[in-house]
């Protein structure tokens, strides 16, 4: 189970055009900004990826805005674990577990989950929070990262999880969130 008090948010580079035309896009970016909303209301930390953003361009709008006031970390290795900023970033933290969404799954989102793991983090992937422009490579990286011990969860799932309790006091407002 995943406990708040250690667990963080990694959003990983949903932007562009690439954004737009992966598997299922509309409702990836929608469960996304559930996701995101819900780590916010739980005052989880959140980390952010771009990659080469001058080619791919922004983060999508709809979430930068929920991302925001942080900046996005900037990389150009599909395994983000390879930016050394980014490892600082996640050392800084303090969590012990993360939450990973993103795009394409099968590349950036599959060597950074992995790379995680190696370093001896505990990663669960937001099944519905991910994609890639083909479901079979969507389906790939998620069979092969289950096989290889990361967590498979959803974003109603993991704020549950999260919340713990329905007498806490986000509750209600969880509740706006995931309805």
């Amino acid at each position: 189970m995943i406990r708040r008090e250690d667990t963080g948010l990694l959003v990983i580079d949903i932007q562009g055009r690439l954004a737009q035309i992966v598997h299922e896009s509309e409702q990836m970016l929608a469960n996304t900004a559930n996701l995101i909303n819900g780590a916010r209301l739980l005052q989880l930390p959140v980390l952010w990826l771009e990659q080469n953003p001058e080619r791919l361009g922004s983060t999508t709008a709809s979430l930068a805005e929920l991302l925001a006031p942080a900046e996005p970390i900037t990389k150009y290795t599909f395994d983000a674990c390879k930016e050394p900023s980014f490892v600082e970033a996640v050392r800084r933290t303090k969590v012990s577990t993360w939450l990973v969404c993103g795009v394409e799954t099968h590349i950036c989102v599959y060597q950074t989950v992995m790379h995680l793991k190696k370093l001896g983090y505990d990663v669960e992937l937001v099944c519905d929070c991910v994609s890639s422009r083909t479901l079979f490579n969507k389906q790939l990286a998620m069979e092969k990262m289950a096989a290889r011990g990361i967590g498979m969860t959803s974003v109603e799932m993991c704020l549950y999880e999260l919340v713990v309790d329905c007498r806490a006091g986000e509750f209600r407002d969880l509740l706006k969130i995931v309805r």
